[in-house]
């Protein structure tokens, strides 16, 4: 059953945004790529104050795009989410786990945060069979989630989460890594209940 279960779920990684810059007059970021459907993406000097990573520069710089920093930092975090096209699949496992209105009620919480392609390197049959299972699937969803507010200056240390077991989280100023495999790409993304750490790789119970 154990070699089964970590069959089912252990394979998953990695995720990378892009970055870019300002605005020409059509609207689109100049110098630097944008969205398939010419949306502008976030610049250093475009993201709000605070974050960090070079995998924050994957967001719409439009204030309006439900998934900019702007937007995202207005409403709760699986809401904020959902705006977001870089985490679709997440929020397509939040809604199958029944955690959104959870997620969205919690107060003060943090939140790691894998993107579309880390679940892309997942088997489909193995992402089949965790989706299809909602126990397993709430159990790696809620050990992403830490009920209290981290900040940079006070992630570095081992966190319990709401699933029941401890992160742990190591580096400071903007490099961090969880659980020494999973590296933070964009941090101190802020939402309205919570603070958001996108990680390159899923983080897996132990229990």
């Amino acid at each position: 059953m154990k070699r089964r279960l970590f069959g089912m779920v252990g394979v998953i990684a990695v995720l990378a945004l892009s970055a870019c810059g300002g605005t020409d007059s059509e609207g689109t970021a100049s110098g630097a790529p944008s969205t398939s459907a010419g949306t502008p993406m976030a610049s250093p000097s475009t993201m709000m104050s605070g974050q960090f990573g070079s995998g924050c520069a994957g967001v719409p710089t439009d204030p309006s795009n439900p998934g900019s920093f702007e937007a995202m930092a207005k409403v709760p975090v699986a809401t904020a989410a959902s705006g977001n096209p870089l985490l679709s699949t997440l929020v397509t496992a939040v809604k199958k786990a029944n955690l959104v209105d959870s997620l969205n009620g919690a107060q003060g919480v943090t939140v790691f945060a894998p993107t579309n392609d880390a679940f892309a390197k997942i088997p489909k049959a193995d992402l089949d069979k965790v989706l299809a299972d909602d126990a397993m699937l709430k159990k790696i969803l809620t050990y992403h989630v830490v009920p209290t507010q981290l900040s940079p200056d006070t992630l570095t240390g081992t966190h319990k989460t709401l699933q029941g077991d401890d992160v742990t989280v190591a580096g400071s100023g903007t490099s961090f890594t969880v659980n020494d495999t999973s590296m933070v790409v964009c941090g101190n993304v802020s939402t309205a209940n919570a603070t958001v750490y996108i990680v390159d790789t899923v983080l897996m119970p132990k229990s």
